[in-house]
């Protein structure tokens, strides 16, 4: 009896099948995502390890041998001076605040001013005008953050185009320039756009249905907005606020233009150690790696609870 080989034995043909289907489960993610892998680890990955090790060495300068020695250089950050409990300065941590203050402040007023807006375009406004108003709201980001700034120097400096308007009306005028209010200004302006694209992007899906049935069973447009609305967009209003609270919270050109020498923030105590007189690399880097863990808990936080969607 003879025994026939190719119920025996797979074939050359269903090797080289099972082979080929094998090298490309393997080589054809590698070919697709190894540029930017590529790319992200030479220029994400490597400096902030280069950062952490920095972060690690106490009074390290410019041409200094890099030598890991300990936490030195995060206990300063949170106010400890060479780790004493009793050597202990409120400094930094006022910086680290302020910083957290504007990114929170802008995040509320972005939020309390772009919601009315994105819900007016999104349930409003007629389909042929929507995409031409939120053109309108994106065409401030086609121009440099500087410039920006500098505008609004230009609007709220002592003899600038607000005081005008206000003396002209016989109201004092205010010293805004050089103080925080400024600085939420110019924050809120640049961030504004991003929560009211991502905020439309959710209110767009909202179901109306919900909205006529709440209206029908006696609800009025108070307990239907916190009842209704507000539940089916809390993954777009999550997603803005957090995208918001994390490019203000690394936010160095609005404060330093339009605080001042008394709106000292992480990003500019950072600059300091690096570029400054100072040049203590190891406090800078170790203050970049706090900011970095406060940024990667917020992404976190927004992949978690955002509205990938809308993002």
């Amino acid at each position: 009896m003879v025994v026939s080989s190719k119920n025996s034995t797979p074939t050359a043909s269903a090797f080289k099948t099972n082979a080929s289907q094998i090298w490309s489960k393997l080589i054809g993610p590698f070919t697709l995502l190894g540029p930017s892998g590529l790319w992200l680890t030479l220029l994400l990955v490597v400096p902030t390890l280069v950062i952490l090790e920095l972060s690690l060495v106490p009074n390290i300068r410019p041409g200094n041998l890099v030598i890991p020695s300990g936490f030195e250089n995060y206990c300063q950050v949170l106010g400890f001076d060479k780790c004493q409990l009793d050597r202990f300065s409120w400094t930094n941590l006022r910086v680290i605040g302020r910083s957290v203050f504007f990114a929170g402040g802008t995040t509320f007023f972005c939020l309390l001013l772009g919601f009315p807006v994105a819900y007016w375009i999104a349930l409003n406004v007629s389909k042929k005008w929507r995409n031409l108003i939120l053109l309108g709201f994106v065409l401030p980001l086609w121009t440099s953050s500087l410039l920006r700034s500098y505008a609004w120097i230009t609007i709220l400096r002592p003899t600038g185009v607000l005081n005008t308007i206000l003396t002209a009306f016989g109201i004092p005028p205010l010293e805004l320039l050089n103080q925080w209010q400024a600085v939420l200004i110019g924050m809120t302006y640049s961030y504004l756009p991003y929560i009211v694209t991502i905020l439309y992007a959710s209110l767009e899906k909202l179901d109306r249905r919900l909205l006529e049935a709440s209206a029908d069973l006696g609800a009025n447009p108070v307990e239907t907005f916190w009842k209704v609305t507000v539940p089916q967009t809390l993954p777009g209003i999550a997603a803005g606020s957090l995208l918001v609270f994390i490019s203000g919270l690394g936010d160095f050109v609005d404060p330093e233009l339009l605080g001042g020498a008394s709106s000292m923030t992480a990003a500019r105590l950072i600059y300091n150690q690096f570029l400054g007189a100072t040049q203590n690399w190891g406090l800078g880097s170790a203050m970049s790696m706090v900011l970095i863990l406060g940024v990667s808990i917020a992404i976190a936080l927004l992949l978690k609870y955002g509205d990938r969607k809308a993002i």
